[in-house]
């Protein structure tokens, strides 16, 4: 069966039976990782996917807080940080703690085996505080709780790497303009005489430009109006943007008309 399959026959042949266990999708990481263990850093992999052994410092997630017009036009944003930093210390101290076994002879044939925590000797370090400027680029059309991730920027640990500091989108409410996915939502209030007769106005959008609006017709209260292209871009795809919908609250009279007005 193997022989009469083309890219199994492939496969068999670079890589023998054990290559054909996990089907076709196998790859090379997958056969060095089956005969030498987790060493396929060597092979090009990621160490710090690769190598569980080595200890980490915890991760730091950080919200982030963007404007609605940050997601609308894109920014940079520069976080200053305050981050320790190991440096060389002066002495020695224990490091690579582990627990081994040891075995110890009692008498003829007879062993006890014992647990026994091992260390080395490795340079004395501190933690030195060092501030440092990050750059953040908020790209157009961001999504809430997206993270940007800076490798190496989190906990240090004196024995290992450090961890990674994630910055979480939290966008913030705006005063005009609702989000929802890439739609825009936003109310505009009109007299009743506008409902009745017809208006044109423009709207201030979030990078300062006018989305022109014009009826000619009656407009009820709780109408929608909706302009094709004027939400927020695409994260995947700045080029589609979504649509802004209006919807129209009308303002009748507060007081009795005169006859003037009614007449009107």
């Amino acid at each position: 069966q193997v022989l009469s399959d083309e890219e199994k026959r492939k496969q068999y042949d670079a890589y023998g039976e054990e290559g054909l266990k996990d089907g076709h999708q196998s790859s090379h990481g997958d056969i060095f990782s089956h005969f030498f263990g987790d060493f396929g850093f060597m092979f090009g992999g990621n160490p710090r996917q690769q190598d569980r052994n080595i200890p980490r410092g915890s991760d730091i997630i950080v919200d982030l807080e963007v404007t609605l017009e940050e997601v609308y036009s894109g920014n940079f944003v520069e976080v200053v940080r305050n981050k320790p930093v190991a440096r060389q210390a002066p002495g020695k101290r224990k490091c690579n703690c582990r627990q081994e076994m040891r075995t110890t002879q009692l008498g003829p044939g007879r062993f006890q085996m014992t647990q026994e925590v091992v260390c080395d000797e490795c340079p004395n370090v501190k933690l030195v505080n060092e501030e440092r400027t990050l750059e953040v680029e908020i790209e157009p059309g961001v999504r809430d709780g997206m993270e940007y991730p800076f490798i190496g920027e989190g906990e240090p640990h004196v024995d290992g790497e450090p961890g990674d500091l994630r910055f979480r989108i939290k966008v913030l409410k705006h005063p005009v303009f609702e989000r929802r996915g890439d739609d825009l939502y936003t109310n505009v209030t009109i007299s009743l005489v506008e409902a009745l007769t017809g208006f044109e106005m423009g709207i201030a959008h979030l990078d300062g430009h006018k989305v022109h609006i014009a009826r000619d017709k009656i407009t009820k209260p709780g109408a929608k109006l909706w302009k094709k292209g004027e939400g927020l871009p695409n994260f995947d795809n700045n080029n589609i943007k979504g649509s802004l919908i209006i919807t129209f609250d009308v303002e009748f009279p507060k007081e009795q008309l005169t006859n003037e007005q009614r007449e009107g």
